[in-house]
């Protein structure tokens, strides 16, 4: 127990002492960090350094964004009518052809045999057919002379309508052999580009059921997108004024502009499971930018907006007043501005109400910004109109801040402030 009590002391003795020597190096570190953060980043003496922009007066168009396919106008599996063996292939792969091109030839030598015996047959029935007309003139005179009875008459007449019977039935197996002949020589349907050709010479076509080749058409190519159903009003709106409405196709990336069109039609129902709605646009595509299947980016322009306040879309931020932006207050100040926004490009944003021509907003350095925080303009509208009252040299800049202490957090040395939406003001 007496052992217990001592090693008790001494581990109070040496915590005391660690205790009296830590004190000290931690007061130091407070009042080194209080002067970094004085002269530092986050210190609320010193102006904030942030960058503005003017609002101007311009125009904007509207444009509406959809996911599309490139869908082409007419995409035809080459089949053939007849069976028969593919005795030549008339195309290369890739090849572009137009309508009416030779594309493959099936052996025809079995439908001509065919097409000489049913002509045969016609011409034996066309002969009988003749003669029992002539059979009937003759029972005619005859019995017009009470040389005949009238049944005989009636029977030749009913002869001569049953060999034309023969020989109508006669003539329509032959157009229909001439007609199998034509179709052993296959053509295309239409313009466009053959693909990979899927039988070979020799095979044995099935009528219907052997695919030969794929042709596509490609000039001009449509794309089929879509929009939410709201958007739709305006649209028709649009289209029921005869306007000609452009639609712009971007890469999956939304980076580069690949072709530009026309909108050629709006589809006639709403799909319930997405809400959307498809329209259909036409693209020439004279250097084959646009590919089938291919995946873009639609941008419809309905509308444009014309004489309307633009401002930065860096300088519009959400937050507790909604959305707002840092308006300037003369050249040290700043104020938060409630405002509302209207179309955008991206890049500018139509503001509705708010501000005006002229002034003055926060684009860059607004992440540490309250209202009535002072600031120091250091690039865009007002940063050369800072000098001092009594030269005409630029205002001096500010003594640069010193470093923070070893160790301290702090942003990384050259990179920008961090925009955030958090409405501080």
């Amino acid at each position: 127990m007496l052992l217990l009590v001592a090693l008790l002391g001494v581990g109070a003795l040496a915590h005391r002492w660690y205790d009296a020597r830590q004190k000290p190096e931690g007061e130091a570190a407070a009042v080194h960090g209080k002067g970094g953060r004085r002269g530092g980043f986050g210190g609320h003496d010193m102006p904030q350094a942030v960058g503005v922009a003017a609002v101007e007066t311009g125009t904007i168009p509207v444009v509406l964004q959809g996911l599309g396919t490139v869908t082409p106008l007419a995409t035809v599996t080459m089949r053939s009518q007849i069976s028969g063996y593919l005795t030549e292939i008339g195309f290369r792969e890739g090849q572009t052809v137009k309508r009416g091109d030779y594309l493959a030839q099936i052996d025809s030598r079995p439908y001509e045999a065919l097409l000489a015996q049913y002509q045969g047959q016609l011409a034996r029935d066309q002969a009988l057919l003749q003669n029992s007309k002539l059979d009937l003139e003759r029972f005619r005179r005859l019995s017009q002379q009470d040389s005949i009875s009238k049944q005989n008459v009636d029977t030749q007449g009913a002869l001569v309508k049953q060999n034309e019977g023969t020989v109508a039935a006669d003539q329509a197996l032959v157009d229909q052999q001439r007609l199998n002949i034509a179709y052993t020589r296959i053509v295309s349907p239409v313009d466009g580009r053959v693909g990979l050709r899927q039988v070979d010479q020799g095979n044995y076509i099935t009528a219907g059921s052997t695919a030969i080749v794929v042709v596509t058409q490609l000039h001009p190519i449509s794309v089929v997108f879509t929009l939410p159903e709201d958007d739709v009003a305006r649209v028709m709106q649009r289209v029921r004024a005869g306007a000609k409405l452009t639609v712009r196709a971007y890469d999956r990336g939304d980076a580069h502009e690949i072709a530009t069109g026309t909108l050629d039609t709006v589809d006639n129902q709403i799909d319930v499971t997405t809400g959307t709605v498809k329209l259909r646009a036409l693209f020439q595509n004279d250097d084959e930018a646009l590919f089938p299947n291919q995946f873009v980016n639609a941008k419809l322009t309905v509308d444009t907006v014309t004489n309307a306040p633009l401002v930065p879309t860096a300088a519009i931020l959400q937050g507790t007043p909604g959305t707002y932006v840092y308006l300037m207050d003369g050249d040290e100040k700043v104020s938060v501005r409630p405002i509302k926004t209207g179309e955008t490009d991206g890049t500018r944003t139509v503001v509705l109400d708010g501000l005006k021509a002229g002034d003055r907003v926060v684009t860059d350095g607004t992440d540490r910004l309250r209202d009535g925080a002072p600031v120091r303009v250091t690039s865009g509208a007002g940063a050369q109109s800072q000098v001092h009252p009594g030269g005409p040299g630029p205002r001096a800049a500010a003594p640069p801040a010193p470093a923070p202490p070893e160790g301290a957090a702090g942003p990384p040395r050259g990179a920008a402030p961090r925009r955030q939406c958090r409405g501080e003001g």
